[in-house]
């Protein structure tokens, strides 16, 4: 899949991907910032992921875990600082939310700053079903 929204390229190409840029910015999300490199690279190799490039600079990410019948996770999702404000960021979950391969799942996702961006997409707030746990990493 490649779209191309004003001077932007979107596409789900893993190969293209800089892991680095993926790296650097989870790396000072409050959502991954506790996550390993090497767990970081392993959910990359593990998910589909979407690239958002200008000129070949990745500006952008979003990573779909799903088990491609009944649902999909969207996580990890960014646009870089200097690039945010041009509506880069609701394009991207246009075009998974709306793509063949999810339009009949549940989609579900975690965000503590950007509600009202997911719900022009039609995900709810539920507080009332959902649950989590968090990991449990043992010590040794």
């Amino acid at each position: 899949m490649e779209v191309f929204f004003k001077e932007y390229q979107i596409t789900d190409d893993k190969e293209k991907i800089n892991r680095q840029v993926v790296l650097d910015y989870l790396a000072q999300s409050y959502w991954a910032n506790r996550r390993t490199p090497e767990r970081i690279l392993k959910s990359i190799d593990n998910s589909h992921c979407y690239g958002v490039y200008h000129n070949e600079k990745q500006i952008g990410f979003a990573r779909v875990v799903t088990d491609e019948a009944t649902v999909y996770y969207l996580c990890d999702v960014f646009v870089i600082k200097e690039y945010q404000g041009q509506g880069i960021g609701k394009k991207l979950i246009e075009i998974i939310t709306k793509s063949e391969e999810y339009e009949w799942m549940t989609g579900i996702l975690g965000t503590l700053d950007a509600h009202g961006l997911y719900e022009q997409y039609g995900f709810e707030r539920d507080s009332e079903r959902f649950m989590r746990r968090i990991p449990q990493g043992r010590e040794t």
